[in-house]
């Protein structure tokens, strides 16, 4: 099975998304081979979400990243 993220696959996990965690959150696909695609608010890229195939079975995982620097200038 494809691992890519279908553009039918982003709009339903931007819907999903959207609902979840932010209204102005955007996914992003990638057109390589075995890419996730990227989260965006605004021209902020969050992270990445990646589909996984287990046994037949899809799921996707969200992965943040957050740099010690974002977190310093919040003292």
């Amino acid at each position: 099975m494809d691992k890519n993220i279908t553009p039918i696959e982003a709009v339903k996990l931007q819907q999903f998304l959207c609902g979840k965690l932010n209204p102005d959150l955007q996914v992003q696909r990638r057109n390589r081979p075995d890419e996730c695609a990227e989260i965006h608010i605004g021209d902020e890229c969050l992270g990445v979400v990646s589909k996984i195939i287990d046994e037949g079975e899809t799921s996707y995982s969200f992965e943040i990243t957050i740099l010690d620097i974002d977190l310093e200038e919040l003292e």
